[in-house]
């Protein structure tokens, strides 16, 4: 599994980060932060951070 998040789109709201925390996160500046090739066992938690992105700004390439 790879994410990929559009950083054009990505205004970091951050609900990713609740819904996935450890796929991604906040820098210290704020600006998101990921893994691009998280465990398979994630995928459910990366589903849901894509569905809950205000922008969908996230997307799963198998």
């Amino acid at each position: 599994m790879k994410v990929v998040v559009d950083m054009n789109k990505c205004q970091d709201h951050g609900q990713c980060v609740f819904a996935a925390p450890d796929v991604f996160q906040l820098d210290d500046s704020g600006h998101l932060a990921f893994v691009s090739e998280p465990d398979e066992a994630l995928r459910a938690d990366v589903e849901d951070a894509a569905d809950v992105c205000p922008l969908q700004a996230i997307r799963i390439e198998d």
